[in-house]
């Protein structure tokens, strides 16, 4: 009617007032110089975001730019001057906005990292505009690094196995890629928090992290890819997982329990002792769960160990001590349901390898910020790491074989993980269960949508652990956390009491809990 305020339609409206939703889709935009570690942070980023739930990819500028050029010749392309290569260089910039936005707004994809130089307002200022006209956050990294050692190992360690140095030698490539640095030095515009870019939202990390500035987190996955930053770093370090040694329940072939380890468990940890002092390992730190069979393991190692709460094996509820073929015959439809889909099914009562990851987001951080560990778990919560540093997706990650009496050693490389398969050669039981038959056929018409325990149903009787107060509280905070949105997790907190100490290892409680033949 005359008079009534024009109604603007949803996607003008959307571009005059920017996101209006708390869950809108976020791209990140990667700042800084050639050399600078934004790919690493990039790829460790997403793998991160992906691990716990959150769907991330990348999008390298750089990529599109050697579809588009197939040959490069030299650094002469990166020239500000060279008009004709930066219409080629926006024109991929723009094709990979394209993608960021087809994988946000149709693929499901929630976070979109847009790896480039991105050194000028000018550049910055197209991606912000474009996160506008879709209702898009957009939240900036930019890596500045003005120790020339770093940049030099980056540069040897991963500039010059580029394919754009293929078929040349070393210290030519060396020469002109130290040249395409010069040639963005020219027209770089780090970021003003301070005045241009005061509004904003951006993280600067400083020299590998010796420091950070951080400038209007907007929301919780912002406030989560910040505390995330400030714990990596890349200093040259071995992580060891490893399984307890073969436990009495092992044996039955039963799952869960807190049962002592068997004889050739034992040996198994005498083995393990020999295995590190041969790895000769400077400041090693162990950790273990609360549980006696990771705890017994430790005990032979002669080292201070620390227990943490978080890596119990996977709780599984009313079907604590049970072997399959019991579960299979008393609770055939929860037998089903698990094989159906593994990562996200929650026993009765108990936990999903979903859970599990949220409960283990603490021991990540930690592992990040460590040097060397071995840390001594169970099946599904070493499946669920190592499913973390080698970038498994949730449908993979449950059928990780992590035999018993096995040593991974993991050693971070460039962009990733190298792992190595160490046998003890102790003879143990196989506890792996291969994905089944039915399951690869495709989808079981059994399907239970929702695997929550609803709060208010009477809940079946459970087999308790070491407490069984602290486990029921530790499952019903595991059924909070999945009650919400998958797309932004909870960061499960890490608090003191979730570590003791020890070698006369304490409980939560403060029980004293000696090791059991």
């Amino acid at each position: 009617s005359p008079g009534a305020p024009a109604v603007l339609p949803p996607m003008a409206f959307r571009r005059a007032c920017g996101p209006q939703l708390t869950n809108s889709p976020t791209v990140i935009v990667m700042v800084g110089l050639p050399a600078r570690g934004k790919t690493y942070i990039s790829k460790k980023l997403t793998r991160y975001l992906n691990w716990v739930g959150v769907p991330t990819k990348v999008f390298n500028v750089g990529e599109y730019r050697r579809e588009a050029v197939r040959h490069y010749s030299s650094y002469d392309f990166f020239r500000p001057d060279n008009e004709e290569a930066m219409k080629v260089r926006k024109q991929c910039a723009l094709a990979a906005l394209r993608d960021v936005k087809s994988y946000l707004s149709e693929e499901g994809g929630q976070i979109a990292v847009f790896d480039a130089t991105n050194t000028t307002r000018e550049r910055r200022e197209m991606v912000v505009n474009f996160a506008k006209e879709n209702g898009f956050k957009v939240f900036f990294i930019e890596s500045v690094c003005n120790d020339p050692n770093v940049v030099a190992t980056n540069i040897m360690e991963v500039k010059l196995s580029s394919p754009d140095y293929r078929d040349c030698n070393s210290n030519d490539a060396l020469e002109d890629f130290m040249k395409r640095i010069h040639c963005y030095k020219s027209s770089y515009q780090p970021l003003d928090p301070d005045n241009y870019d005061r509004d904003l939202s951006l993280i600067k990390v400083i020299d590998v992290g010796r420091q950070f500035l951080v400038n209007r987190v907007q929301d919780h996955i912002q406030s989560r890819i910040v505390y995330y930053l400030m714990n990596i770093h890349v200093q040259p370090r071995t992580i060891y997982l490893c399984r307890h040694g073969e436990s009495e329940s092992n044996l039955a072939g039963r799952i869960g329990g807190d049962f002592g380890l068997s004889s050739r468990g034992k040996k198994f940890a005498v083995a393990l002792k020999k295995f590190v002092e041969e790895q000769n390992l400077q400041d090693l730190k162990v950790w273990t769960s609360q549980l006696r069979r990771t705890i017994q393991t430790a005990e032979a190692l002669q080292l201070p160990y620390e227990q943490w709460k978080v890596l119990n094996e996977i709780d599984a509820g009313i079907c604590e001590e049970m072997t399959y073929d019991e579960i299979k015959e008393t609770y055939p439809e929860e037998f089903v349901l698990r094989d159906q889909d593994k990562y996200y099914y929650r026993y009765p009562s108990g936990e999903s390898y979903q859970d599990l990851v949220q409960r283990l987001e603490p021991v990540i951080m930690e592992l990040e910020r460590q040097e060397n560990v071995l840390v001594i778990s169970h099946q599904a919560t070493m499946r669920c790491l190592l499913a973390y540093f080698l970038d498994k997706s949730a449908d993979e990650m449950p059928y990780l074989k992590c035999p018993l009496h096995t040593v991974l050693k993991l050693t971070p490389v460039a962009y990733g993980c190298r792992v190595e398969s160490i046998s003890l050669n102790v003879e143990a039981v196989n506890t792996h269960r291969e994905r089944s038959e039915e399951t690869k056929k495709g989808p079981n018409p059994l399907m239970r949508r929702n695997s929550i325990t609803p709060f208010a149903s009477p809940e079946p009787t459970k087999k308790l652990r070491i407490n069984g107060c602290e486990e029921h509280a530790a499952s019903s905070a595991a059924g909070l956390s999945s009650c919400l949105s998958e797309e932004v997790p909870i960061t499960s907190p890490l608090s003191v009491q979730n570590m003791s100490v020890s070698r006369n290892s304490l409980d939560s409680s403060g029980t004293t809990m000696q090791p059991v033949d």
